[in-house]
């Protein structure tokens, strides 16, 4: 089979034209990266269609002054005029299309390829609900970027109905999709990996227990209820150390809990494991997200996973055994969490070991590749029968 990979960026996609290329499946990756970058994740240059277009107009856009940015939300201009160059280097011959948006969709259909549109996110519609329910919640003004513009969602919503498939990695993205109306036949569910030679665990150099958190810090990623759940705990020697950037929206959280935690900003992927080897446990209090890939990456470094119903990780851990499941905006649960591992030292590490465990044996980028291999095989054989 012949498969055509369109993505604005990266994410896990590029995972994907990895394990595409290992089996000579891969037809063509087409990217908003230039060349030069994609090379190094070892795709060759033949394979790749280069539209930098969108990475110039985006990070032209970020150096504009903030009052400017204000005026105007380019999101839905850079998404559109990607998708449409895309459309336009999209070569004929592959029978599986991931498509980047409704014109490489069209253009996909008139070759007469298979088309898949990738969620890594919940259903636009709740994604969008939810968020701005949170916004309101604290009362924070809604700014450009903090939502999906309303012609994204639009688009979107008719890609849904459009695209013969739809790939998510969780079962809570699924539950989003069958909420708002759509199929179970059309929906693939394979979940991410983790590539083990970059995520490996060290050994513990203290008796700190320390909690982790990395991701980009705002209301989305639920950190304020980490925040709080930390802090009212008040445990001796411990530790919140928080790994990545963080979003004006959360900035009064900090304040209001300043001296209760660490925070570093962005550490290269291939450190984190010096700093994930070196915690307790790992929380991911986010209220939506498809599958956060840093709960698969803390737990090969052999944490324990504490997270939320919508963070995918519930298809990763075995409740209990490797991690626990906790309900959104529940601080109190969080707590109730943290308070028992620290009690139980030898529990806490016992559970991070399972957590390897877990991950090592059927989360790694080849246990997507092979998962994602026989949903493709198995939606084109069901094709050739219609």
């Amino acid at each position: 089979m012949r498969i055509t990979i369109s993505v604005i960026g990266r994410f896990h996609l590029f995972n994907l034209a990895q394990q595409l290329l290992k089996r000579d499946y891969l037809e063509q990756l087409i990217t908003s990266y230039p060349k030069f970058e994609v090379i190094k994740y070892g795709i060759p240059r033949n394979k790749v269609s280069s539209v930098i277009i969108k990475e110039i107009i985006e990070r032209g856009w970020g150096k504009l002054p903030g009052f400017l940015k204000k005026v105007y939300n380019p999101q839905y201009f850079i998404h559109q005029i990607f998708d449409m160059l895309a459309s336009f280097r999209l070569k004929k011959g592959a029978d599986i299309v991931i498509v980047s948006g409704l014109h490489t969709l069209k253009k996909a259909k008139k070759f007469g390829a298979i088309t898949i549109g990738e969620r890594g996110s919940s259903h636009i519609l709740y994604q969008n609900k939810i968020l701005k329910e949170e916004y309101e919640k604290f009362g924070v003004k809604i700014k450009p970027f903090m939502l999906p513009h309303p012609n994204i969602i639009e688009d979107e919503l008719k890609s849904y109905e459009e695209v013969d498939y739809i790939s998510v990695p969780s079962s809570f993205v699924r539950r989003t999709f069958l909420e708002y109306g759509i199929s179970e036949n059309k929906i693939i569910q394979v979940p991410y990996g983790v590539e083990l030679t970059s995520f490996k665990q060290l050994s513990k150099e203290d008796d700190v227990f320390r909690v982790i958190f990395c991701g980009g810090m705002s209301l989305r990623k639920g950190v304020h209820y980490l925040l709080q759940a930390f802090s009212e705990l008040n445990l001796p020697n411990s530790e919140l150390l928080l790994i990545g950037s963080i979003t004006d929206e959360i900035r009064t959280f900090f304040k209001k809990y300043e001296g209760k935690f660490r925070r570093i900003g962005h550490i290269p992927q291939n450190e984190l494991y010096k700093y994930y080897s070196q915690g307790s446990v790992f929380v991911m209090p986010s209220i939506e997200e498809g599958l956060s890939m840093v709960q698969l990456q803390a737990m090969a470094c052999g944490l324990p996973l504490i997270c939320t119903t919508n963070t995918g990780g519930e298809d990763v851990i075995e409740e209990g055994k490797s991690g626990f499941v906790v309900p959104i905006r529940d601080a109190e649960k969080i707590k109730e969490k943290l308070l028992y591992l620290y009690e139980n030292p030898k529990i806490c590490r016992q559970m991070g070991q399972s957590a390897k465990n877990r991950v090592t044996s059927g989360f790694t980028w080849n246990n997507y590749g092979e998962k994602m291999m026989k949903e493709y095989e198995r939606i084109l054989n069901y094709n050739k029968k219609l």
